[in-house]
C-alpha cells in the first residue's frame, strides 16, 4: 500500500488496522488467561472481533482487563512480522491450539501457511496487518460486548465466546462513534416498538412479529401510500395463494435452489410449500390468459405474505424475521422495453425514498455460481442494468457473484439519519422464469414471443421497512404516519365536551386524534404525550371555550399559541398531504 493510503478513511487500511487490533486482543487474552484457546479474529464492517474457547464466561470486568492489556501492548510497539511454514512445522507450532490445527488440516496441500508474530504472540493468519502494535493508538480502543458464537457457524460444533471491539486512531473519533452507538441504542426499533405500543416480538412466535393497533395504523398507512404510488405508475394489483404444490416450486427452481429456507407440508400425499416469494404465483396469473405486445409492459404488484426459514440466531427484531409482507411487483415486457422500465422503477424508488428522507447507493449484483441460464444472457442483463443506471445519472458499485439464481440485480442500500445503511429496494432482471414457465405474448408480427421480466420491491419488506423508519425518525414519525396525530388535553372537566367536539371534527377531516380525559395534572399529560411522540397537543381550557379557539403545542416543545380550529386543521391537512418531515 502506498504511503498516501495510510489513512483511516481508506477502507483497505481501516480493515488492516482493525485486523491488527483483533490480534492485539488475542495476545492480551492469552497473557491474562493462557488456558483460553484461539480460533479466528477478523475485521468487520464496524470494528473487529475474536472468538475464544474458554471454560469461564467473559464478563464486563474481564473485558476491562483485556482492554487495559491491549493498551499496554500498543505502548510496547512490538514489531509485527509475517512468516511461512511447512505444514508439519505449522502443526507443531500450533499443537496446543486445536482450532488452529483443524484450520491447517483443512488447507489445500499447496496452500501457503502464513503466521504473524508480535512479541511472544504468534497466530495463524493470512493477514494483512500493520507493521507494529505501536501503530494502534491505545486510547482509541474500546471493547464493546461479548456474545455466543458457534465454531465455523455450525450449531452442531463448539460454542465459543465472541468479543467485539472497535478502535480509532484518535480518541475523538472513538468518542464520536460511541455517541452514535448510544444514539442507535436509543433509536432501537425493538425498544421503541414496545415503548410506543407498536409491535411485539414474543417467544411463542420467534421471527413472527405481532402488530398492535398503533403499529397496524403505520403498516396500513404505508400500504395505502404504496397503492397510491403504484396506481400512478401504471401498476395493477393481484393476490396469489400462500401455499402451492411442489410441482410449481420445482418448475420455478426454488425446490432445488431455495428449499432449505422453505416451510413445507403434505396434503393428501402431495408435497406443498408455503411461499417464500410471490414470483411463481405471478407467473401462473400471467400464463392464465393470452397477451399481446400492445399490453406490454404489464406491471403487476402484489403485497404477499411470505415465509422463510431463518436460523434462530440470525433473527433480529423486524429486520430479520420468518414471516413478512413483501411489496412485490413483476413487470412483463419485450426485450427492447427493459432499459426504459428499469429507469421507470428507479424514478419510483427516488420518489418513495425521498418521502422518508432516505438517500441510497446502488450495487449491481452479478451472476452467482449457483445460477440458471446461459452466461451470454446474464451478461446482456447485467449490461442493461448498468446502462439504465448510467442513463439516470446514478453511480453504482459491483457486487460480484451476489445476484439471484435467476438473474442479476440492482440492490438499493438506504442511508438513515445516523449514516447506517439498510438494503431494502431491489430490481432483478430475469429471463429465466419466463422460459421455465413458457410465458408468451403475441408480437406485432402475429407470432409468439418470450417476454423478459423484472422482479422488484421498494420497501423490501413492510415489516423491515417499519423497523428502518422507526429508527430513522427515532419513533417521532411524520404526521401522516403517526398513529395518533393529535392529543387533545382538556385543562378542566368543564372542557372535556369541548375537547370531544374537536376530536369529532378532526376525525371527520381524516385525522387521528384522541382525548386524554384522565384526572391527571396537565404537565404530566403533556410529558406523556411527548414521550409517546404525538406530533401535536391541543390544550383546551375555559379561555379557549370562551374564544372558540385551540392552544397548540408541538412535540418538540414549541408553543404555537392559540388559533381557530379551522386554522389548525388547515395546518394539519397540509402537513399530512405533503408528507412533510418536521
Amino acid at each position: 500500500m502506498s504511503s498516501e493510503n495510510y489513512s483511516f478513511e481508506n477502507e483497505e487500511y481501516r480493515k488492516m488496522y482493525w485486523h491488527t487490533c483483533s490480534h492485539i486482543m488475542a495476545q492480551a487474552v492469552k497473557r491474562l488467561y493462557p488456558e483460553v484457546k484461539l480460533t479466528i479474529g477478523p475485521a468487520i464492517e464496524n470494528g473487529f472481533y475474536y472468538d475464544f474457547d474458554a471454560d469461564f464466561a467473559f464478563n464486563p470486568e474481564h473485558l476491562e482487563k483485556i482492554e487495559e492489556e491491549m493498551k499496554k501492548i500498543c505502548k510496547e510497539n512490538l514489531k509485527i512480522e509475517r512468516s511461512e511454514l511447512a505444514r508439519e512445522k505449522a502443526l507443531e507450532l500450533m499443537k496446543d491450539e486445536p482450532f488452529k490445527i483443524e484450520l491447517i488440516n483443512d488447507l489445500p496441500e499447496d496452500a501457503v501457511i502464513s503466521f504473524y508474530r508480535q512479541g511472544e504472540f504468534i497466530d495463524l493468519c493470512a493477514g494483512p496487518h500493520l507493521d507494529s502494535t505501536g501503530r494502534v493508538k491505545g486510547n482509541g480502543i474500546k471493547l464493546l460486548s461479548c456474545a455466543a458464537a458457534y465454531w465455523r457457524g455450525d450449531s452442531n460444533r463448539e460454542s465459543l465466546q465472541r468479543i467485539y471491539g472497535v478502535a480509532y486512531p484518535k480518541k475523538e473519533q472513538l468518542d464520536e462513534y460511541l455517541e452514535r452507538l448510544e444514539e442507535a441504542k436509543r433509536r432501537d426499533h425493538r425498544k421503541l416498538g414496545k415503548e410506543l405500543g407498536l409491535y411485539l416480538l414474543m417467544d411463542e412466535g420467534p421471527g413472527f412479529p405481532f402488530f398492535l393497533p398503533k403499529g397496524l395504523i403505520i403498516k396500513n398507512t404505508l400500504i395505502e401510500y404504496w397503492r397510491e404510488v403504484h396506481k400512478r405508475y401504471g401498476y395493477v394489483e393481484i393476490s396469489t395463494p400462500m401455499m402451492l404444490n411442489r410441482a410449481l416450486w420445482e418448475k420455478s427452481g426454488h425446490w432445488t435452489h431455495y428449499k432449505q429456507n422453505m416451510y413445507t407440508t403434505v396434503i393428501e400425499d402431495m408435497d406443498f410449500a408455503i411461499k417464500p416469494m410471490n414470483c411463481p404465483g405471478g407467473m401462473l396469473v400471467y400464463r392464465s390468459e393470452q397477451h399481446s405486445y400492445r399490453e406490454l409492459p404489464l406491471r403487476v404488484g402484489e403485497l404477499g405474505l411470505v415465509h422463510r426459514h431463518e436460523m434462530s440466531g440470525t433473527l433480529h427484531g423486524l429486520f430479520r424475521v420468518r414471516c413478512f409482507t413483501q411489496d412485490d411487483a413483476h413487470i412483463f415486457m419485450t426485450w427492447d422495453q427493459m432499459r426504459d422500465e428499469i429507469k421507470n422503477v428507479i424514478r419510483l424508488f427516488d420518489e418513495v425514498y425521498s418521502v422518508f428522507g432516505l438517500s441510497y447507493e446502488i450495487e449491481v449484483s452479478t451472476m452467482p455460481e449457483d445460477h440458471m441460464g446461459e452466461v451470454e444472457i446474464w451478461d446482456f442483463a447485467t449490461d442493461t442494468l448498468k446502462a439504465a443506471c448510467e442513463d439516470m445519472g446514478k453511480s453504482y458499485v459491483i457486487n460480484e457473484g451476489d445476484g439471484a439464481f435467476y438473474g442479476p440485480k440492482l440492490d438499493f442500500h438506504l442511508s438513515d439519519s445516523l449514516g447506517r445503511t439498510w438494503q431494502c429496494g431491489t430490481i432483478q432482471l430475469d429471463m429465466q422464469l419466463p422460459e421455465r414457465f413458457e410465458l408468451e405474448y403475441i408480437g406485432a408480427d402475429g407470432k409468439k414471443h418470450r417476454p423478459a421480466m423484472i422482479h422488484r420491491v421498494v420497501f423490501g419488506s413492510i415489516e423491515r421497512f417499519i423497523g428502518v423508519i422507526t429508527e430513522q425518525f427515532a419513533g417521532a414519525f411524520p404526521l401522516w404516519l403517526a398513529p395518533v396525530q393529535v392529543e387533545i388535553l382538556p385543562v378542566t372537566d368543564r372542557a372535556v365536551e369541548y375537547a370531544k367536539g374537536i376530536e369529532k371534527r378532526l376525525d371527520a377531516a381524516g385525522l387521528r386524534a384522541e382525548v386524554d380525559e384522565r384526572p391527571e395534572k396537565l404537565g404530566y399529560k403533556i410529558r406523556e404525550a411527548q414521550q409517546m411522540k404525538v406530533p401535536y397537543m391541543v390544550i383546551v381550557g375555559d379561555k379557549d371555550m370562551e374564544n372558540n379557539t385551540v392552544s397548540i403545542r408541538h412535540r418538540a416543545g414549541a408553543d404555537l399559541g392559540a388559533m381557530s380550529y379551522e386554522e389548525f386543521e388547515k395546518i394539519l391537512v397540509k402537513e399530512r398531504d405533503t408528507k412533510e418531515i418536521k
